[in-house]
Order: structure tokens, then C-alpha cells, then sequence
């Protein structure tokens, strides 16, 4: 059976699309939006999960902080 795609963003509530706009650019050539989508998410799930709440701005700090550990992690096993 096919895998299911959908469109990068459609993972996270609609309030988050900027922050995933705004990481895309700033690690673009690093990860792919796909990637940065998913630790969107995670870092959403994980805010809510410790804190009971999940601002746009707590979200993308966490969310940075996953993918500058992701992209030094892959520099490293170069």
C-alpha cells in the first residue's frame, strides 16, 4: 500500500504554521521542512505534556533547540 503524504504543515494547529515557517528558513539546506514539521510537533506535544500549555514561543525555542542537536548529531557522523 502507498505510503500517505501530506503537505509539511498539516501536522500542527494552524498557530504554529509561522513557527514553521520561520525554522524552515533558518535551517534550510540543514533539514527539510518535513523535519522541521515533525520537531514542531514534538516540541508542541512535549510543552503541553511538562507545562499544561504550549505558546508559539515556548514551542519554537524547544523546537530549535531539537533541530541544532539534530544537525550536529548528522555533522558528526560525517
Amino acid at each position: 500500500m502507498p505510503e500517505k503524504t501530506e503537505t509539511a504543515t498539516a501536522a500542527v494547529p494552524r498557530d504554529f504554521t509561522p513557527v514553521v515557517d520561520r525554522l524552515a528558513a533558518e535551517f534550510a539546506g540543514v533539514h527539510q521542512q518535513a523535519t522541521v514539521t515533525r520537531c514542531v510537533d514534538a516540541a508542541r506535544h512535549g510543552a503541553w505534556e511538562v507545562t499544561g500549555k504550549a505558546t508559539p514561543d515556548l514551542v519554537e525555542r524547544i523546537a530549535r533547540q531539537h533541530l541544532q542537536v539534530l544537525a550536529l548529531a548528522f555533522a558528526e557522523r560525517r
